[in-house]
């Protein structure tokens, strides 16, 4: 049986298991490379640098929510409720990133960090989503908004507690769900016409 293609995302996945292993500290492209059965030569085919790799792992690791959060920002109906199922939605998987493997996690944290410009993409997808929720429930009579991307922005700012990892210590706190569900009402309440 022939060996397996090599692909980036096969790269990826191995990338990933290798800094779970390893730690961003100690992760080589060679361990990758190792890890695959490959020369390392055949990793840089894919990604030019180890930086490129490290860049590629934090966007797929940010853009795997992305699928859910715009079928739920896309979808037919009331904008308050999708508001809602949105922004739990983006808690819940946060939440279970940092929850199921936080040596991961931890991980991500430091290669967010470093590439800022990839956390700024993300981010901006994220409020892209919001303000298209903003502005159905504008259009529908539901919501009052001069600025549905503005309106995206205060309302990404107001739940920080709830995305941002620097809070990922209380995520797991008796309570946080009650402080959730205060958060989301007090925006949906100001967003009402």
């Amino acid at each position: 049986m022939p060996p397996e293609t090599l692909t980036p995302q096969r790269i990826l996945e191995a990338t990933e298991e290798v800094l779970r292993r390893f730690g961003p500290a100690k992760a080589t492209v060679v361990d990758v490379a190792r890890a695959l059965g490959v020369s390392h030569g055949s990793v840089y085919r894919h990604f030019g640098s180890k930086a490129a790799l490290r860049e590629a792992v934090t966007d797929r690791w940010l853009d795997q929510s992305h699928t859910r959060l715009s079928a739920i920002a896309g979808a037919e109906g009331p904008a308050g409720p999708r508001l809602r199922e949105w922004l739990g939605a983006v808690f819940a998987a946060k939440r279970r990133k940092a929850g199921e493997d936080p040596e991961l996690f931890a991980t991500y944290l430091v290669l967010a960090a470093e590439n800022s410009a990839t956390v700024e993409r993300h981010i901006a997808v994220m409020l892209g989503q919001l303000a298209g929720i903003v502005q159905s429930g504008v259009e529908r009579g539901e919501f009052a908004s001069a600025d549905p991307m503005t309106t995206a922005r205060a309302v990404w700012d107001a739940t920080v507690r709830f995305h941002d990892p620097a809070h990922a210590a209380e995520w797991g706190r008796a309570g946080i769900d009650a402080a959730f569900d205060e958060v989301c009402e007090l925006i949906l309440r100001g967003l009402r016409v």
